[in-house]
């Protein structure tokens, strides 16, 4: 276990460059193009990042009790159990056949969070947005921008290519795997191995507020119904949407068990607040379980819990306490382009997006 202190909060630990609202606007048009794009084609709104989902659960989480000082901090301050909305998805902006393998990602709202909100956050929900690896593609909004331009081109055109494009770059990340270099670049461009997103551990990658310090989060499998399908390989030929029915299958048996967890920045050079491309070494900064999180069996593709959840909720980092404020150059581009996905979708589709109340 590490000897240092967590490192306290403090508003001086942002970098905050002075041409990040140029860069915020570049991405809200790029945005944009990707929005307009899709919703032209498939006649619906669908968001800009995260497009497919692949299966809509919900769970309790349950803050444990007897949390030391440093981690008794926000909506963690106190025991309790919340109901939550878990949403497992692709990152691509366009709703493509599984068989483009891309990173997946966890989207968690936990509903009836008590205390101070983040400027402009409506409702009483904390959320959490993870994806399944401990990095960012880019260390800066204004790099990710630069790639995010590149895939807007190929936004819902070539399918065909992509699929083959994506099988190349799965065998390239494999070899980089097996000597232990595998590339997050790799992965985003379609290179990702398609696994079961049941087994997977899902991280926060950039860093957030955590009360008195600074931390990321991950959600981690626990129970053996999930752990067993870590790694578990999914055959993506048989269906356009087999990540979704495989799931749902699943769930009709599984009772899932998750850790979530805070890994503590206990030092700024070692763990950038500032450079999300920097994994911070959980040797030096080790994740810490603060809550679980359980599912029951259950149909993880209802029509009325899609509804509920894929149409008429949004999910955003900036949608929680002011106690788990996000920092970084990349989190503070989030919040614009988050607002925009969902203002899009609500006025296009013409369904209101609204915070759960329970």
């Amino acid at each position: 276990m590490p000897t240092s202190t967590p490192v306290r909060f403090s508003p001086d630990l942002e970098d905050v460059q002075p041409d990040e609202q140029e860069t915020i606007q570049g991405l809200n048009e790029t945005f944009g193009t990707i929005l307009e794009t899709t919703a032209n084609d498939y006649g619906h709104a669908v968001r800009s990042v995260h497009a497919k989902a692949h299966a809509i659960l919900q769970g309790t989480l349950q803050v444990k009790d007897g949390l030391p000082p440093e981690l008794a901090q926000g909506m963690f301050a106190h025991p309790g159990s919340y109901t939550v909305f878990m949403r497992r998805s692709t990152n691509a902006g366009d709703i493509l056949p599984d068989a483009i393998a891309l990173p997946r990602g966890l989207a968690m709202k936990v509903v009836g969070v008590e205390g101070e909100r983040l400027p402009d956050a409506a409702g009483r929900t904390q959320d959490f947005v993870m994806v399944n690896g401990p990095v960012f593609q880019a260390k800066t909004a204004e790099k990710f921008l630069g790639s995010l331009k590149m895939l807007a081109k190929t936004t819902d055109k070539m399918e065909g290519t992509k699929t083959v494009m994506s099988s190349v770059l799965q065998t390239v990340n494999s070899a980089l795997e097996t000597v232990g270099l595998a590339s997050p670049t790799v992965q985003s461009l379609g290179g990702a191995p398609n696994v079961d997103p049941l087994g997977e551990t899902y991280f926060s990658v950039t860093p957030f507020r955590y009360g008195d310090h600074v931390a990321k989060f991950s959600l981690k499998p626990v129970s053996a119904s999930l752990t067993n399908l870590t790694g578990e390989k999914i055959d993506t030929s048989v269906s356009e949407n087999a990540i979704r029915e495989t799931v749902q299958a699943e769930m009709q048996t599984i009772s899932g068990e998750w850790e979530f967890q805070v890994q503590l920045c206990r030092d700024t050079e070692a763990q950038p607040i500032e450079d999300p491309t920097v994994e911070w070494d959980p040797e030096a900064a080790p994740f810490v379980t603060v809550a679980t999180v359980t599912a029951a069996p259950q149909d993880s593709w209802r029509d009325e819990q899609v509804r509920k959840v894929d149409e008429q909720m949004r999910f955003s980092i900036w949608t929680g306490l002011a106690a788990h404020q996000p920092l970084g150059n990349i989190n503070r581009a989030r919040k614009s382009t988050y607002e925009q996905s969902a203002k899009f979708r609500e006025g296009f589709n013409r369904c209101p997006i609204q915070e759960p109340q329970l």
